[in-house]
């Protein structure tokens, strides 16, 4: 009897000793009491897409995983990807083409979550230019300011409008896609979003139009996907799992509390400009992901594409593109 007893007081003992070193989130993970220290590298300046992270920051859904992620912002929308393949962060917020474009060139980085479900990118013009659909773009100066992704893109809407590239000019404006429409330099332009650009021409006291590319000749993609290294899911891949499931968690409360999760975004960046970034936010909230489930189809479908059109010359393994921690 007393080396039972004897044995339930070690147990006991070492149950509270564990408690003391240990806590449980509300995923079941055993978490030590000191959070993992992490970084998120943007893809560019604080801005409307990015709400839901301000939220998983700011209203605890980190925390709540043990985790306390630092946000970086890049000096470039082209360093995620790089600075992540290096671990240099250990995650970062890019896109599906630049990741598909990544890979193919040998970078070991890969999706684990999604931000924005649906291209963002269009083809935008001023609806006194008299353009109405695709084919009157024929004649007409387009602005663009990436290469070769944006031309690319274009050339497949134009494509699939009947146009050849005789029929167009395209002209680099940098980033000044919207300076470059209202004094009139091009008649439309190539990689505006639909929630920024349209919004900004409106505070203008423009009206704007535009095409959605994904119903004119490209597939549908991720805009944002949140991505890591390889080597990070080898090594952390329970730690990876605990970002995207905290970063779920936020966006269903951003979708379910707007307003709420808008007053979290802008006490985290109080100099926004808050007239374009509530437009913007609202023009959003529909395409931020409904779940962390990656498709296939679509990785494999822009995958194809890419190669088709010049943007990849060698196809990455579909499955190395993605990775579903959550399902």
């Amino acid at each position: 009897m007393e080396k039972i007893l004897r044995s339930q007081v070690i147990s006991v003992c070492l149950l509270i000793g564990f408690c003391l070193t240990f806590s449980f989130s509300s995923q079941g993970f055993c978490q030590p009491s000191s959070p993992t220290q992490l970084t998120l590298m943007l893809d560019w300046f604080p801005n409307a897409d990015h709400v839901p992270i301000y939220v998983a920051r700011d209203k605890g859904f980190f925390k709540g995983m043990n985790l306390d992620v630092e946000l970086l912002i890049p000096a470039n929308p082209n360093d995620p990807p790089k600075l992540v393949a290096v671990r240099k962060v250990d995650f970062g917020i890019s896109y599906q083409p630049s990741v598909t474009v990544a890979r193919s060139q040998g970078l070991p980085i890969r999706a684990i979550g999604v931000l924005i479900e649906h291209p963002l990118s269009t083809i935008t013009f001023l609806k006194a230019s008299g353009i109405r659909t695709p084919p009157d773009l024929k004649g007409k100066r387009i602005g663009y300011s990436t290469a070769p992704t944006e031309v690319i893109l274009f050339e497949a809407v134009a494509q699939s409008a009947g146009l050849t590239k005789d029929d167009y000019e395209l002209i680099n404006v940098s980033f000044n896609l919207t300076p470059s429409l209202l004094t009139g330099k091009v008649d439309a332009v190539v990689g505006a979003f639909r929630n920024y650009e349209i919004n900004e021409l409106a505070l203008e006291g423009v009206e704007a139009g535009f095409f959605p590319i994904e119903n004119h000749g490209v597939p549908d993609y991720y805009e944002l996907v949140f991505i890591t290294s390889d080597e990070m899911l080898e090594k952390r891949r329970q730690v990876a799992k605990k970002f995207i499931i905290a970063i779920d968690e936020a966006i269903q409360f951003t979708k379910q509390y707007p307003e709420r999760a808008l007053e979290i975004y802008f006490r985290a960046n109080p100099n926004v400009r808050k007239d374009l970034d509530a437009m913007a936010f609202r023009d959003t909230l529909s395409v931020f992901a409904p779940s962390q489930t990656q498709s296939p189809k679509k990785w494999k479908d822009f995958m194809e594409f890419a190669f088709e059109r010049g943007l990849i010359q060698k196809k990455p393994i579909p499955e190395t593109l993605y990775d579903n921690l959550i399902k």
